[in-house]
């Protein structure tokens, strides 16, 4: 009983120190969003350049998340865990001392090989600690820091930054809080115990059983839903805030304050839904989170909602369930779906393709058609991305009983 006791108190302070640093992870990443408009005067950047710098970070994040996801189910999490929290500190703070576009593009960069591995890692230490009746809630709790934190707390944190005291200002704020949390987990936070099962029992998977978990249909679903939610998140990321004040001539704040309230409803729903998947399923779920989030690039899109702001703030605070999906479709139903040995690596393999043709081509793409046909254009892409999860969701086989009777 004391054991049990004790292991939920581990289990609930993981959770709690896994869902600041994901915070961190993305206070440092989405940062540079949101302080485009204040840096491409600067730099005099055109919208291409803009969507290049989150592409280049994308693409970078998507190779490293993969391979030190693969690596870490073979040498152990905390040791590639705890250097990537560090690096991407300090590369906040460099991205705050740049003096060029291409400067700012090496470090951003340097930066997704960073940050890469604090994805798969973390989610899959949360998959490894946490009891199968409370998992899509800790996944859930930890994803949604990355809302309340990334989508609701940075964009007005660093507006209000960069207003006051200069974009490298917000950038040297936001490295800050990274070291503490990497001291956090160096102190605290335990190599979880190997779990051994499948065909691969007693002998560590080599290359071609790593590369067997493509034949499980669910991760190559999760793989393309993953496509589609990254690429929502980063079109609207991208360019939200530019249509904000390009289009709706709006102020740098008031776009803060309209992404803050999506992004704090992406918090709430991110933990709850993800909740409710434990009882319901994961695939109604995630069917309901991925029509939900199709309505807010659409709404920011519509020029006549702008008059009214607060009716704005309302309707994209209650359906944005981004990090709901996040959850969902890159973390809980990848892991269920094959043997714990590749927890970490199927994770990766999902972010892999997700920040390649979502974080990468569609906000290049996403550039260009913001040139020729106006930056609404992107914003709709985005909802697209939101239809692309949802046909994904349809065909999903149910991975809340992948453990009893994986698909295959």
């Amino acid at each position: 009983m004391a054991d049990t006791a004790a292991s939920r108190r581990y289990e609930s302070s993981l959770v709690a120190m896994l869902f600041v640093t994901w915070g961190t992870v993305f206070l440092d990443r989405m940062a540079q969003l949101y302080l485009a408009p204040y840096i491409a005067p600067e730099f005099n950047l055109s919208h291409e350049q803009i969507g290049l710098l989150a592409s280049v970070l994308a693409i970078t994040w998507a190779i490293s998340t993969l391979f030190f996801g693969a690596l870490s189910d073979r040498v152990g999490r905390r040791p590639i865990l705890i250097p990537a929290v560090f690096a991407f500190s300090l590369l906040s703070w460099l991205s705050g001392a740049v003096h060029s576009y291409h400067q700012l593009l090496l470090v951003r960069a340097l930066m997704g090989l960073a940050e890469g591995p604090t994805w798969s890692i973390m989610t899959a230490l949360v998959e490894e600690s946490s009891s199968p009746e409370r998992r899509g809630r800790n996944i859930g709790i930890v994803v949604s820091a990355g809302a309340l934190v990334g989508l609701a707390a940075t964009p007005i944190l660093t507006t209000q930054i960069a207003a006051h005291f200069g974009w490298r200002w917000a950038f040297f704020v936001a490295g800050i809080p990274g070291f503490i949390t990497g001291l956090l987990i160096w102190r605290f936070v335990k190599e979880p115990p190997k779990k051994e099962g499948g065909e691969f029992h007693g002998h560590k998977p080599r290359f071609r059983d790593y590369v067997s978990i493509l034949r499980y249909r669910n991760i190559w679903l999760c793989c393309i839903g993953a496509t589609g939610f990254i690429g929502w998140l980063f079109l609207n990321s991208v360019f939200a805030p530019l249509y904000i004040t390009e289009v709706a001539h709006q102020p740098g704040t008031t776009a803060g304050f309209l992404l803050g309230a999506s992004g704090l409803g992406s918090f709430i729903l991110g933990f709850l839904l993800p909740s409710l998947s434990d009882r319901w399923g994961r695939k109604p779920v995630l069917l309901l989170m991925a029509a939900m989030s199709a309505i807010v690039p659409l709404a920011l899109s519509c020029r006549a909602l702008y008059a009214f702001p607060w009716i704005l703030a309302a309707i994209i605070f209650l359906t944005n369930a981004g990090q709901g999906i996040a959850a969902l479709v890159m973390v809980v139903i990848p892991t269920e779906s094959v043997p714990p040995q590749f927890a970490a690596t199927s994770i990766g393999l999902a972010t892999l393709t997700g920040e390649i043709f979502g974080a990468t081509v569609a906000p290049v793409l996403g550039g260009a058609l913001a040139q020729t046909h106006g930056l609404a254009a992107p914003l709709w892409m985005s909802a697209g991305g939101a239809v692309i999860v949802f046909l994904s969701a349809l065909f999903l086989t149910e991975s809340s009983k992948a453990k009893k009777a994986p698909e295959g």
